[in-house]
């Protein structure tokens, strides 16, 4: 049985507050992210503004990671290290970053550049999965909306990634799946207190990905094709979903 920690009234408020600022910086790398700009420049941003905003780079407590984004440029899906790789027009951009203020994390990505329909299918994905984060549903509701979204558009869900539980530690239980997975029945239950990065993670093409080098990090498609991801971190209420990382 999958063992969730949740959170009390308090703490899902040091977590907004938390998320704020953590949308805030997305948001201001998010516009930074134009041509001619390197990968590496963003992070030295992310960098520079988690620490103005008085938290600490989640990605850099997770071992072996040195960066505080993923930076994940066309066919990268996730995990895409900062390099000095020079943003051209045209390119997808996704950006992925986690922040740690005052004992919890919050996580969030977007995507920028890149077709426009592509990018309009994964925010109304995520803006979908959202609506199914209600007490007394299931996570296979949330995975449910995101696949149906974006399959329905001709893309693909991503299956080897998921999204995830989060609070003091960045990755908790429960997996947040953006496919269904399993009966229905055996999908864990969501229940007031939880709180979940809930990630959409589609491929233009297969959903096959791989490793693309020996880093260890950077997931690709299998096929070349770009990948988009939206994620907010989001929390299960009585009165109803609230994104923690609201712009």
């Amino acid at each position: 049985m999958t063992k969730l920690t949740l959170k009390t009234e308090k703490e899902i408020a040091v977590m907004a507050e938390g998320g704020r600022r953590l949308a805030e910086i997305r948001d201001k790398i998010m516009r930074a992210a134009k041509p001619g700009v390197t990968a590496i420049e963003l992070d030295r941003l992310t960098d520079k503004l988690i620490a103005k905003a008085g938290g600490k780079a989640s990605f850099k407590m997770v071992p072996g990671y040195r960066w505080a984004t993923c930076i994940n440029i066309n066919d990268a899906v996730v995990h895409g290290i900062p390099d000095g790789y020079k943003i051209k027009s045209g390119d997808k951009v996704g950006i992925d970053v986690g922040m740690y203020y005052k004992g919890f994390h919050t996580d969030t990505s977007v995507t920028v550049g890149g077709p426009e329909k592509f990018l309009t299918v994964g925010r109304l994905g995520l803006k979908r999965a959202i609506a199914q984060a209600q007490m007394g549903k299931r996570v296979a509701d949330i995975s449910a909306a995101m696949q149906k979204t974006v399959e329905e558009a001709g893309y693909n869900a991503v299956r080897a990634l998921t999204g995830h539980g989060i609070g003091r530690e960045l990755h908790e239980e429960p997996a947040i799946p953006c496919f269904t997975l399993g009966k229905y029945e055996y999908s864990p239950k969501l229940t007031e207190g939880m709180v979940i990065a809930i990630e959409i993670m589609y491929n233009a093409g297969t959903s096959e990905v791989v490793y693309k080098n020996d880093d260890g990090w950077t997931i690709v498609t299998a096929d070349g094709k770009i990948s988009g991801l939206f994620e907010e971190t989001v929390a299960i209420t009585s009165h109803g979903p609230i994104v923690l990382t609201a712009s």
